[in-house]
């Protein structure tokens, strides 16, 4: 029996991207800065059920110490926390912009987000759209795609060594909020 690297516990799995759009839109820089800068996390599509992704990942970030302001267009709230119909409702600062939404829709919630001044946006996986990235990135937004950031946080935060995960990052050092 072989212990070797096992293919099925390698977080590069969970990723359609190219080696080269990885390295525009997964930098590991760019995600370790995001998630130890942000505060407030504005999820568009976050869920009222809460067995969806969105819920769950949302949930996940309220725990660990963020403000998850609901994006959904008729909730009145979600997790305790007042919901707005669309990015430009938000009345104060959002520094990421998290896309829960079809790729279809990600195009018009990064204009959204460059309306509003957002520092950056956040397309989960396999929800994302490589124009609308490079055109965030034109504007100063940082951007990652096809990533979760719940997966990123708990790959940084070492919690996802505990559950078997190859994160390929080797430190002794929690990452620092």
């Amino acid at each position: 029996m072989s212990f070797g690297h096992a293919p099925a516990c390698d977080i590069r799995l969970n990723t359609a991207l190219t080696p080269e759009q990885r390295e525009l839109y997964q930098d590991t820089r760019v995600i370790r800065r995001l998630l130890a800068e942000a505060k407030t996390i504005a999820v568009v599509g976050l869920s009222t059920d809460k067995t969806k992704a969105s819920n769950m990942v949302a949930s996940y970030l309220q725990d660990e110490g963020y403000r998850v302001i609901p994006v959904h267009p008729r909730a009145e709230s979600i997790l305790g926390e007042k919901a707005y119909p669309n990015l430009k409702s938000i009345p104060f600062p959002v520094d990421v912009v998290d896309i829960f939404r079809p790729n279809t829709e990600v195009a018009g919630i990064v204009d959204e987000a460059i309306a509003i001044g957002a520092k950056a946006v956040w397309m989960q996986l396999r929800l994302y759209d490589l124009e609308a990235a490079a055109k965030a990135q034109r504007a100063g937004l940082s951007v990652v795609a096809d990533r979760c950031i719940k997966m990123e946080h708990g790959r940084y935060s070492g919690a996802l060594h505990w559950a078997g995960m190859n994160t390929e990052v080797v430190t002794a050092q929690r990452m620092r909020r």
